[in-house]
């Protein structure tokens, strides 16, 4: 089986787990939760295999590169990155209903990937300005900050509901504590501005050595420069202002669209990334 066969498997893989989490949420069931860490681990180790295969595929083609140069690869990435740091938080926080709202995120990403028919799997050559060890390293580092957002996104639409809670036998009682919820989004978009600002500076020296310019107004950096704003004064508002609950909540959703902006809402756009919409 090649590596679209598997990572078209772990798609299904992820919709399964992603219903149990939501099953096990809503019907208060702590076992279809236990499946569900089972098979989203099960489901992150076929995305890694998909991963690790693609680039194995590539060098048996005689193209031999990393495959994140195409939308069809970084949703792919992204998929992973998401499952990955969401079961670490599991783990940690030994709360499952997280995965009713982080979850469906990885699945959503893999099956844009795998399903979408205005995305090609195939394995092509990199276009020369892509030809570079700097393209993994800003790839990298991006996608771990856009799905840190993205998780982050998700505990702050718990947060939300979880204040609307009313009464004891309320299933958004089954939430963590607003505070912890609170606290783990902040960590997480620490974590997120953290390496989307090491991708927006790996992307600069990238660009200077494709294009003879470490900035260049392009779409796809001007979004990503808006997004790091509305993260920077998030952060900012907590620091300094002492912001927290709803407020912080509210903003990490508008910036978690800004995210979804960069990464698909630019490609419509004419520049130098618009190579990222293509398969």
């Amino acid at each position: 089986m090649n590596s679209s066969g598997i990572l078209s498997i772990t798609t299904f893989v992820y919709a399964t787990a992603a219903f149990l989490y939501i099953f096990a949420w809503v019907f208060k069931k702590d076992f279809p939760g236990k499946v569900a860490t089972w098979v989203a681990s099960v489901g992150l180790a076929g995305n890694i295999s998909g991963f690790i295969l693609r680039w194995i595929e590539s060098y048996q083609m005689g193209i031999g590169r990393a495959p994140l140069s195409n939308l069809y690869e970084s949703l792919v990435f992204f998929a992973l990155t998401i499952a990955l740091i969401y079961l670490v938080i599991e783990q940690k926080y030994r709360n499952r209903t997280m995965g009713a709202f982080a979850f469906p995120l990885a699945f959503l990403a893999l099956a844009y990937a795998s399903l979408s028919p205005n995305i090609s799997d195939r394995i092509q050559p990199l276009v020369p300005a892509l030809k570079s060890n700097w393209l993994i390293a800003h790839v990298v580092t991006c996608f771990i900050g856009y799905a840190a957002f993205a998780i982050a996104f998700g505990l702050s639409i718990m947060f939300i509901l979880r204040q609307r809670a009313k009464t004891e036998g309320s299933i958004l009682k089954r939430f963590p504590e607003p505070r912890v919820l609170d606290e783990l989004t902040y960590q997480l978009i620490m974590l997120g501005f953290l390496f989307l600002s090491i991708g927006i500076i790996t992307g600069a020296v990238w660009a200077n050595s494709a294009w003879g310019r470490y900035w260049g107004w392009d779409p796809k950096e001007t979004w990503s420069l808006i997004t790091w704003f509305v993260y920077s004064t998030l952060i900012h508002a907590r620091m300094m202002r002492g912001w927290h609950g709803k407020r912080i909540a509210w903003l990490s959703i508008v910036g978690f669209m800004a995210v979804m902006f960069t990464y698909f809402g630019v490609n419509l756009l004419p520049g130098l990334h618009s190579y990222g919409a293509s398969g």
